[in-house]
C-alpha cells in the first residue's frame, strides 16, 4: 500500500499555507513554556513554533516520511497517561478515522491542554470538493461536533475562535496531486468560496482542559 503522506512529505514542509495563521500563533501563546506532543505533526511548523514558545516538543505522525519522533496513529498513542503538559493537534483531525477517539486519547496523555484547530463542515459541497481533491480525506466536523468529542473525552472548552482562512487555491490543489476534471469539478463546488485566487475555508480553534 502506497505511503501517499509520506510521498507529500516535502510539499507540506514547504507550504506557506502551513507555516503561517492565526492558529499557530495562538498554540504558541496557550502553550508557551510547556511539554508538548504535537500530533500528526506532518511539515512540523507546530513544533518549530512551540520550540521557539519555550516548550519542549515531542512529535508524532502516523506517516514516517514526515519523519516524526514516534511513528503512531492519533488513535492510539504509545505514551503514558498525563505524559505531556499540552497536546496540539493542526489541520489533521479531518483525516482521522475516529477523531472522537483521538480526542480521548489526547486528554489521556495530558495534565494541563488539548489544542486542536480544524476546518470546519461546510456543508456536502465543501466534503465533496475535499474528498474530490483528497481522496485520504474523511470529513470535517462543525463546531459543534467538536464540543461533542471534548465533552466525551471529558474535557471543557476553554477558548474558540472561527478563523476565515484564505488558502492559494492552485498550490493546495498541487499539494494533493489534484489535476485535470477533478481539480474543475473542485472549483466548480467551491465557487461560492473562491476570490482572487484563493479558497476561503473556516477553521476552528480549540482550547480544552479537564473539567
Amino acid at each position: 500500500m502506497t505511503d501517499v503522506w509520506s510521498e507529500r512529505a516535502d510539499a507540506y514542509r514547504e507550504s506557506e499555507a502551513h507555516r503561517q495563521g492565526r492558529d499557530l500563533e495562538l498554540f504558541a501563546e496557550w502553550a508557551a513554556g510547556k511539554t508538548v506532543l504535537d500530533v500528526a505533526t506532518g511539515g512540523g511548523h507546530v513544533a518549530a513554533r512551540l520550540r521557539e514558545a519555550g516548550c519542549q516538543v515531542v512529535t508524532c505522525d502516523s506517516a514516517p516520511g514526515m519523519q516524526p519522533d514516534v511513528i503512531c496513529r492519533a488513535e492510539d498513542l504509545p505514551f503514558a497517561d498525563a505524559s505531556f503538559g499540552v497536546v496540539t493537534c493542526r489541520v489533521a483531525a479531518h483525516h482521522f478515522e475516529d477523531p472522537a477517539a483521538a480526542v480521548q486519547e489526547f486528554a489521556r496523555v495530558i495534565s494541563d491542554l488539548v489544542l486542536v484547530a480544524d476546518n470546519l463542515y461546510l456543508g456536502d459541497a465543501g466534503e465533496e470538493a475535499d474528498r474530490l481533491r483528497d481522496p485520504t480525506h474523511v470529513r470535517n466536523y462543525s463546531e459543534d461536533e467538536w464540543r461533542g468529542f471534548f465533552e466525551q473525552a471529558g474535557l471543557e472548552v476553554e477558548a474558540f475562535e472561527r478563523e476565515a482562512k484564505r488558502i492559494d487555491l492552485e498550490p493546495w490543489l498541487a499539494r494533493a496531486g489534484c489535476v485535470g476534471e477533478e481539480a474543475v469539478r473542485v472549483k466548480e463546488l467551491l465557487r461560492d468560496r473562491i476570490e482572487d485566487g484563493r479558497v476561503r475555508v473556516d477553521r476552528g480553534i480549540f482550547k480544552a482542559r479537564h473539567r
